[in-house]
């Protein structure tokens, strides 16, 4: 399975405007090569590199499985079209919440996708445990992309 961007290349310099920095929308993302009977996908964005640990950026979940890409800026509510859910990121909020990292070395943003064999059961502004937990034993597939981003 492969997960693509046009907002940032693979490994590449996230723009401002996905950022705290800039207008803190959400980039786009498309894919293809998802095994066969997948159910639904979940995309979840992360900061490995924050200073107190893993960072969640972005979760979002229930996305049709004949559904292959997530709009730029999608907006910040607890359902959006075709039922798709976003949970809360660690800035305490539901939707995406773009990098906003301190002062220094550059930090990694992680976006991966989840090809699952079903639709989790799991509330729209679910934590990252939470669902963690819903998708564990159901991922038939995972593809990711990393973009960077700091500040001087």
């Amino acid at each position: 399975m492969q997960l693509t961007s046009t907002a940032f290349q693979p490994d590449g310099v996230i723009p401002d405007q996905y950022t705290c920095k800039g207008t803190n929308m959400s980039p786009d993302f498309s894919w293809s090569g998802a095994p066969s009977n997948t159910q639904s996908f979940a995309l979840l964005a992360e900061d490995p590199d924050a200073p107190k640990g893993t960072y969640t950026h972005w979760m979002v979940y229930n996305i049709p499985p004949d559904k292959k890409d997530l709009i730029a800026n999608m907006p910040a509510a607890n359902e959006t079209e075709h039922g798709v859910r976003q949970g809360k990121n660690d800035f305490g909020k539901t939707g995406y919440g773009g990098p906003c990292p301190p002062p220094g070395k550059p930090h990694r943003y992680v976006f991966t996708l989840y090809a699952l064999d079903q639709s989790p059961e799991l509330a729209s502004g679910a934590s990252k445990d939470a669902f963690k937990d819903a998708i564990k034993d159901h991922v038939l597939a995972t593809a990711q992309v990393t973009g960077k981003y700091g500040v001087q």
